[in-house]
This record gives C-alpha cells, sequence and structure tokens, in this order.
C-alpha cells in the first residue's frame, strides 16, 4: 500500500490516464484511424505478454519458450465463450476464464518442469506449447486445423488500456513484494536463497502460473481482436517474439518490455508484407542487441519519474 502511495507510482497513475485520455482524443478525431487500432491493439497485447513472461524470465530466472501455449489456452477459453455468449459479460467471463485455465495448467505444468533448469527448462517449455497446439489441432470444439471463425469483437480502447495498465501495475505491485523478492533472489542465487529457507519450487511456480495468467489474458483480447483462431498461429515463433520483446527491452525490466513491446510493433505493421523479412530483422535486431547492448535496451533498470524531475531541477539551479 505505500509503494501504491508513493510520489513515482501517483506520476505512473497520472502517465497512464494522460496515455488514456490523449490515445482517445486521437481515435475520435480519426487521426488514429482502424488500420493503426488494429496496431495499438497489438502493441498492448505484446505489453502484456512481455510483462508477465519477463517475471518468469527475467525476475525469477526460469528460461521459457512455452507462452505461446498458455496464450492459445486464453484464446480458446474466450473464444469459446463469447460464441456462445455473445455480451459483454461473456467477453470478460470468458477474459476470465482464459487466464484462469491458464493459470491452472501453468501450475500442473510448473511442478514437474520448473524442477529443471537452464535449456533443459526451455526444452521442456516448448514441448510443453507443442502438446498443447496438437491438441487444439485435434479437438472438435476448437475446430480443428480450420481453427474458429466469427469470433465477436469486444476489444476497443478503453478495454485494451484498462487490461494493460492493470497487468503493469499488478506485476509491479508483486515484484517489490515480499514473494517478487524472493523470485529475485532465486535468480540471483537459487542455492543461496534455499540457504536462506525460501521455498524455491513453490515461488517459481507462483511466477509461472502468474506469467501464465497474464498470457491467458493477452490471449483472451488476441482471440476478440483478429475474429479468427488457428493452432498454428501460437507456435514456436510466436513464443520467440515474446522472448525477443523482454530480451530486447532488458531482461528483469518493466519498462524495456513496454518500450521493446512498442519498438517491434510498429516494426511489424510496418513488415506485414514481407513475412520472412520480418524473423531475419529480428535475428539481426537481436544479434545487434547482444553485440552492443547485451543487457537489453533498459537492462534491469526502470524509468523513475521522480529522478527525472529531480534532474531538471538541479540543472535548472546550475542554469541559475
Amino acid at each position: 500500500m505505500k509503494n501504491l502511495f508513493s510520489k513515482n507510482a501517483l506520476i505512473t497513475l497520472i502517465c497512464l490516464g494522460a496515455s488514456f485520455g490523449i490515445i482517445q482524443l486521437l481515435i475520435s478525431l480519426n487521426i488514429i484511424n482502424a488500420y493503426y487500432q488494429v496496431t495499438l491493439a497489438l502493441i498492448c497485447i505484446n505489453i502484456i505478454m512481455a510483462v508477465g513472461l519477463n517475471l518468469v524470465t527475467g525476475f525469477t530466472g526460469q528460461f521459457s519458450l512455452g507462452h505461446a501455449g498458455f496464450m492459445s489456452i486464453g484464446a480458446y477459453t474466450c473464444a469459446i465463450i463469447t460464441v456462445s455468449m455473445p455480451t459483454t459479460a461473456g467477453f470478460l467471463i470468458g477474459t476470465f476464464a482464459g487466464a484462469v485455465m491458464a493459470a491452472i495448467f501453468g501450475i500442473l505444468i510448473g511442478i514437474p518442469t520448473l524442477r529443471l533448469r537452464g535449456d533443459y527448462l526451455a526444452i521442456a517449455t516448448l514441448g510443453m506449447a507443442e502438446i498443447i497446439r496438437i491438441i487444439f489441432l485435434n479437438l472438435k470444439i476448437t475446430g480443428g486445423a480450420a481453427g474458429l471463425n466469427g469470433i465477436p469483437k469486444f476489444t476497443n480502447w478503453p478495454w485494451l488500456w484498462l487490461f494493460t495498465a492493470g497487468s503493469i501495475l499488478l506485476i509491479n505491485n508483486f515484484i517489490h513484494s515480499s514473494h517478487g523478492r524472493a523470485c529475485i533472489s532465486i535468480r540471483e542465487d537459487e542455492i543461496a536463497a534455499e540457504s536462506m529457507g525460501i521455498n524455491t519450487t513453490k515461488y517459481k511456480v507462483m511466477a509461472f502460473a502468474i506469467g501464465a495468467f497474464f498470457a491467458g489474458i493477452g490471449g483472451a483480447l488476441y482471440a476478440s481482436t483478429f475474429f479468427i483462431l488457428k493452432p498454428n498461429m501460437f507456435g514456436f515463433l510466436k513464443s520467440i517474439d515474446f522472448l525477443v520483446i523482454v530480451v530486447l527491452g532488458g531482461m528483469g525490466s518493466i519498462t524495456g518490455s513496454i518500450i521493446a513491446a512498442v519498438l517491434l510493433a510498429i516494426l511489424t505493421t510496418y513488415l506485414q508484407a514481407f513475412t520472412a523479412l520480418r524473423m531475419i530483422i529480428y535475428a539481426a535486431l537481436l544479434v545487434i542487441v547482444m553485440i552492443f547492448r547485451p543487457q537489453g535496451l533498459m537492462a534491469s533498470k526502470e524509468l523513475d519519474f521522480t529522478k527525472l524531475f529531480r534532474t531538471k531541477s538541479k540543472d535548472e539551479k546550475k542554469v541559475e
């Protein structure tokens, strides 16, 4: 509660409110038209997915390649519910149900796989995502390989902003809680954390489940934005997309994930006609970042608005 009322938190809330007002005004003036609104939705979904994955990979130190699998669970759950109940209440129920289903699968999968470390964990989570995709490919209720069509659209800027801002604030508060500090200690040195009495398995599963929960929300918003779902949309490359955002922004930085999600969504929009080229650019971007800034754009730092204002006042004093 103390963090919630700090000066930095208050400025963050004001910035989030200002972003909502400015973009809502641009939409009402048709400066942000229907085409750019799709990009806007993609940015919000990528931010939710990236901050969730950053909690698992960046803050807890667990290398996961199966985030797209949890996204697909949220997407299909929300789509099935909203098709049978095409109302706003149905959309909200579908989104919440998708997030809870993804979190349950995160716990079930996390308990056996999180005993592994490093590359072994990455391979296990990748295999898990492929199993989920194959199951959806063979289920009748998900439409098999043809997928689901005609999913009602309920996402608009107010809903996208609400879910995105809520995800950022909740994950940020979790990281600054005692549970979040336990997760960070696991990343720094798992053996030392265990010796200090931290239940490492419990906190790793907790972080994995929370990351899956927000991936479910991202999947639900994706289903309600793009009308159609196919199992092939949630393959290995989709997981790589989110991992690229986390690595580019900085592992262990929420602000970095937001900045990278915005940059890559804009890049994706301008490279829609060159799908193969997009992956080459992604790979080249990662190589360049690893060479010149291996810690990512923001490393493990966050934008501190109070420091920005403090620096400005010092500069003003020097001028005087």
